[in-house]
Parts: C-alpha cells; sequence; structure tokens
C-alpha cells in the first residue's frame, strides 16, 4: 500500500506518524518510540505483509509484471490509492489529506531531516488528495521509476494502468475490504497488549 492507504488505515494520530515513520528508519530504532508509535510502525509492516501475501494483488501485479518485473507490487501499491481516493467522498478525502500533513508536520522532529523535504513537497502538492487524479497517479508512477536502479525511465507505466483500470478496479473492490477487516482485528489486539510488535 502507498501513502494513502496506509494514513487512512489507521486508528490515531500517532499510527499515523508511526507509518509513515517506518520508511524512514532502521529497523533496530524503532522500540525507541513511544508505543503507539510502535504500533504505527508495526500496523505499516503488517499492511505490507497481508498486501503482499493477497491473491487478489497477486494478479493485478501480473498487469504490470511483464513491463517491470518485480517493480510491478510498487506500482499496484500507487493503483490502489487511486482507487481508494475515488471511494471516498470528495470533502472526506480533503480533510483527511491536511490532517495527515498536520499530524506529520506535529511529529516531524521524530524523522530524518530529508524527510521534511518530502513533507514540503507532499504539502504542496496535496499528494494524497490528487491521487483521485489521474495525473496525481502519472506523477506517483514516474517517480516510482525515476528512483528505480533497473528500469528505463520512460517505460509506459502509466499507459498500462490507464488501460488496466476495470481489471485493477475488481482486484482492488476484492481486495481492500479484507485488508481493512484484517486491520481492525490487528487494532483491537493493540488495545490489549504492552508490546506493540507482538501482532
Amino acid at each position: 500500500m502507498n501513502y494513502l492507504a496506509h494514513s487512512y488505515l489507521s486508528f490515531s494520530d500517532e499510527q499515523i506518524a508511526g507509518q509513515f515513520l517506518q520508511d524512514h528508519i532502521r529497523n533496530s530504532d524503532r522500540f525507541s518510540f513511544s508505543k503507539k508509535i510502535q504500533q504505527g510502525i508495526a500496523l505499516h509492516r503488517a499492511i505490507d505483509t497481508f498486501t503482499d501475501s493477497h491473491p487478489e494483488i497477486h494478479q493485478a501485479k501480473k498487469i504490470f509484471s511483464p513491463l517491470v518485473r518485480l517493480y510491478a507490487g510498487a506500482f499496484v501499491d500507487v493503483a490502489m490509492d487511486y482507487f481508494l481516493a475515488n471511494s471516498l467522498p470528495d470533502e472526506a478525502l480533503h480533510s483527511h489529506s491536511l490532517h495527515v500533513y498536520k499530524v506529520l508536520r506535529h511529529h516531524q522532529d521524530l524523522f530524518p531531516p530529508h524527510f521534511g523535504n518530502m513533507l514540503n513537497h507532499m504539502e504542496r502538492d496535496n499528494w494524497l488528495y490528487h491521487y483521485k487524479e489521474e495525473s496525481g497517479i502519472r506523477f506517483s508512477m514516474q517517480n516510482v521509476l525515476n528512483k528505480a536502479r533497473y528500469l528505463d525511465i520512460d517505460l509506459p507505466v502509466f499507459q498500462i494502468f490507464s488501460d488496466s483500470k476495470p481489471r485493477l478496479k475488481e482486484h482492488f473492490d476484492a481486495f481492500f475490504p479484507d485488508l481493512t477487516g484484517y486491520v481492525s482485528t490487528l487494532n483491537e489486539s493493540f488495545q490489549h497488549t504492552d508490546r506493540p510488535f507482538e501482532i
């Protein structure tokens, strides 16, 4: 899952911060944060594991894998954010996006210095909200291509997405309710343990 899904599947501001923090810390540092921040880190990992093992995601990856091979999962993650964004009422998506930026600003001291630059761009261009638009998805997919070490930056990944939207939407519709149910169960378990990483 990508930024929108991870933030949307959080049950507290601290979990939002932890979900974003996961990609910016060393594994050995995860226990240095508060319990709820640790829960967010753990939740991020659990979501990724569940997603990677889900049969609908395996099928969705096949849409991209002939072109991008092992990077298919990254493009599926971006595609899933598009369908999530478009499943939410516009006002709710806008409100959620602004709230996430506010939460990240509040917890910015937990992140490495380079995160501030990314957050500036995220907030200025309202990344989370613009996942509902094809232009936002095109930007995100190009960003993945730009960062990928073994992919040509001119690969027509967005065209694959555009041509395959009905199939990808079917995979999203079959997958996302399973993910939300799984995350709800995890959150219930978080309320009954002092060890956030024992999921």
